[in-house]
């Protein structure tokens, strides 16, 4: 269907770690449709690390097949997949990976830069994402500057500026307070509202129920997905 973003059928991945042979994701099977906003979750060596890999194309499967916005990507080489990682996906990460002498809106229109946009274009653009996030105001400031929320807000600037169709988040709460989490899920919600597919991997629970729905792996397979449930304010947990 035209409406579904990532489409898994059958994904292993498999790896050798010294002696031992790690069968990280046994047979994942998982679609994620357009403005969907997902949350995957799972215990420590559940398989979600190599699976926010193989979403964001930083990893290939030992067995299955991977679509990504209708490209194969499971049978992409390593120079295929750039380009796609590049043009299909916004990665927002916990430790936000900031330049700490750049400007906010520097930060932002670095990709843009290796994208070999023109400097007019890059300022827009970049100038366009802070809006987005609710920055406008601080796009001039550096990272010391900014509280860690903010920091992270810059980030998913960053990863919003090329438009991608989508916006994948690991652990992107992992190093705030809960009030910060909060407000930076209140962004994640804002971005999906708007037409954003978001896809957060995350191991805490109140940051999951922020999600239309919830993804669990256990033992490198789906042991559940489910749907959450509305918010009494209107917007989905």
């Amino acid at each position: 269907m035209n409406d579904v973003i990532i489409k898994l059928e059958g994904i292993t991945r498999e790896y050798v770690m010294g002696s031992e042979h790690v069968r990280a994701l046994r047979g994942v099977d998982l679609e994620i449709r357009r403005n969907e906003y997902v949350a995957i979750m799972g215990p420590s060596g559940s398989g979600k690390s190599t699976m926010m890999n193989m979403l964001g194309c930083l990893d290939t499967p030992s067995g299955g097949r991977y679509w990504l916005n209708g490209h194969e990507a499971s049978r992409m080489k390593d120079d295929e997949l750039a380009r796609v990682r590049n043009k299909e996906i916004g990665f927002v990460f916990q430790t936000f990976n900031l330049l700490p002498r750049a400007s906010a809106l520097a930060n932002v229109e670095l990709p843009l830069v290796y994208a070999g946009a023109s400097g007019r274009d890059r300022r827009r653009r970049a100038e366009q994402a802070l809006e987005r996030v609710g920055l406008g105001a601080r796009m001039h400031h550096k990272p010391n500057e900014l509280s860690g929320g903010q920091r992270q807000r810059v980030a998913i600037a960053r990863a919003l500026v090329n438009n991608p169709s989508i916006l994948l988040a690991d652990e992107p709460t992992g190093n705030l307070d809960s009030a910060t989490s909060e407000e930076i899920m209140r962004v994640f919600g804002s971005l999906q509202s708007q037409g954003q597919t978001v896809v957060i991997v995350t191991h805490e629970p109140d940051i999951a129920a922020h999600a239309h729905r919830v993804v669990v792996l256990r033992d490198g397979k789906v042991d559940s997905d489910r749907t959450n449930p509305p918010r009494e304010n209107g917007v989905a947990a």
